[in-house]
């Protein structure tokens, strides 16, 4: 009897930003596995599973029975431990048939009891093949992680014609998932709800991952359809049966995104490729042309050269030939010398322009040096002004003027009268410049929900745009929105950071008070 030899051929997504690149990159890496033709034998025989150096306390057998169309397998394992313990992004294990030439087929989902054993019953359609458990993050994956946990060894009464064959199989490499499944790195409870609940979410956040809301996004929308179904379920502590279902058919949605989103971003690639390879034939079939061109022209060059030769030489043989040459000659001469003033007039007249040119660049420049001072310094007089009023900060969006919370009433938007007191001051100061431009965007802490401090926010947010309008801005220069708790400034842990972030800012800009100071 001999060995069979399965080479595992690891690949991992690696998403390259060039355009002229793959979209994945393929690793290699060599394995071994026995595998059997059970067809060749006809009927039932019995092979273990042996734990890998990755979980070498698993062990199993199973029994195969070779059938007139398909390849019957009834397994039992023992001795696995949680797959999340190999990583946060594992959550169940997957029995594969693996063939000579490297196809992989996903024979079903081993689930262990608490007890780490599994059972499981299904059928290949393969011939040859041989078995292996790999750490999956949901059960419906259609090419096996390299987290192989058990293997099949053959026993020495164990039916099938062995023998050697070489083979490779696409396998995703550890770590791939990492940083795309079970982005919380949750441990599952699987009292409060099914392990199913889990997978679901792990596949739709790698179907995401690889670009599936962009490439398959009608299949991806029915895979968040069901896992939403399925929370809502769960929520409602309906049936645990009817959670499952829901909570499978969410992957097989997802898995089925993440597949089309893979091929069609390959066949993207394809196309791009052609194009380069288009691009670059008649790149260069538009240099041979341009090349034989330059040929044709000097071949013509030479062969009038040589007319010309032959020409000149039969006017010398004629007298008359030759005297009205030097006649022409003398003409030609006198148009040239003509020619040359011309040319001299207008290199005198280009270069007057010229000088004419840099100087009014100059000027302009200094007008424009001038205009940018003058912006610069009504910007730090309003900035220093304003500061006088309340506290204003100079930044990339204007001048940021703060109104703190004390200035209102608490939990409301209605200003105090110091608060309109001061912005009364500051309306008087703004009316002075008619080209500038007003924000009043509301914030709020995160206490409370967030309807209401997006409520809040946008209240004192119009509270202080109204009065300000009111002291005779207009309406059209000044906008105001409600940031609720998005922009906080301090930290809202501590009563001082919670205070800082309860503030209205009045955005002050405008093509009159240029860009920040000093830049």
């Amino acid at each position: 009897m001999m060995r069979a030899l399965l080479s595992l051929v690891l690949a991992g997504p690696l998403l390259m930003a060039q355009s002229d690149v793959p979209t994945f990159k393929v690793d290699v890496v060599s394995k071994t596995v026995n595998a059997v033709n059970y067809k060749a034998q006809g009927g039932s025989t019995k092979i273990d599973f042996e734990g890998t150096s990755l979980m070498p306390g698993a062990s199993g057998e199973a029994k195969v029975e070779s059938r007139q169309a398909v390849t019957s397998i009834e397994a039992k394992f023992q001795g696995l431990t949680p797959p999340w313990n190999l990583g946060a992004e594992y959550l169940t294990y997957v029995l594969w048939a693996i063939s000579p030439e490297g196809k992989v087929s996903n024979l079903g989902e081993v689930l262990i009891d608490k007890n780490g054993k599994a059972e499981l019953k299904t059928t290949s359609e393969m011939p040859v093949f041989g078995l292996i458990v790999t750490a999956e993050p949901y059960f419906s994956v259609t090419r096996p992680t390299d987290l192989i946990v058990a293997q099949n060894e053959l026993r020495r009464k164990t039916e099938g014609r062995r023998f050697v064959v070489e083979a490779k199989a696409e396998l995703l490499k550890k770590g791939e998932y990492a940083k795309l499944g079970n982005p919380l790195g949750l441990t599952p409870d699987l009292k409060a709800q099914p392990l199913e609940m889990y997978e679901a979410r792990n596949a739709v956040s790698i179907a995401t991952n690889f670009k599936a809301d962009k490439y398959a996004n009608d299949t991806l929308d029915r895979a968040k359809s069901s896992l939403k179904m399925a929370e809502n379920a769960l929520a409602a502590k309906k049936d645990r049966k009817d959670v499952i279902t829901l909570a499978r058919e969410a992957v097989q949605f997802a898995e089925e995104a993440r597949l089309r989103s893979v091929a069609m971003q390959e066949d993207e690639f394809i196309a791009r490729t052609k194009k380069k390879a288009a691009d670059e034939a008649k790149a260069r079939a538009d240099a041979d042309a341009a090349r034989k061109a330059e040929e044709a022209r000097r071949a013509a060059a030479e062969a009038a050269q040589v007319q010309a030769e032959k020409e000149r030489l039969e006017a010398e043989r004629a007298k008359l030939e030759a005297e009205r040459a030097r006649l022409q000659a003398e003409q030609a001469k006198a148009q040239a010398e003509a020619q040359a003033a011309r040319d001299a007039a207008a290199r005198s007249a280009a270069q007057a322009a010229q000088a004419q040119a840099i100087e009014e660049q100059r000027k302009a420049r200094e007008a424009a040096e001038a205009a940018q001072r003058e912006k610069q310094e009504l910007r730090k007089r309003l900035l220093d002004q304003f500061n006088a009023i309340l506290e204003t900060k100079d930044s990339d969006r204007g001048l940021v003027v703060n109104i703190g919370d004390v200035l209102f009433d608490i939990g409301k938007a209605t200003l105090k009268q110091d608060a309109q007191l001061k912005l009364a001051r500051f309306a008087g100061i703004v009316l002075n410049y008619p080209g500038l431009n007003l924000a009043s965007e509301g914030h709020t802490d995160n206490t409370g929900s967030a309807e209401f401090n997006q409520k809040l926010s946008e209240q004192r947010a119009a509270a202080v745009r109204d009065f300000l309008v009111g002291q005779g801005v207009a309406a059209d220069r000044i906008t105001s929105v409600g940031r609720s708790f998005n922009q906080p400034i301090a930290d809202n842990s501590t009563a001082a950071g919670r205070r800082q972030n309860r503030r209205v800012e009045i955005i002050v800009s405008g093509e009159v008070i240029g860009e920040k100071i000093g830049q």
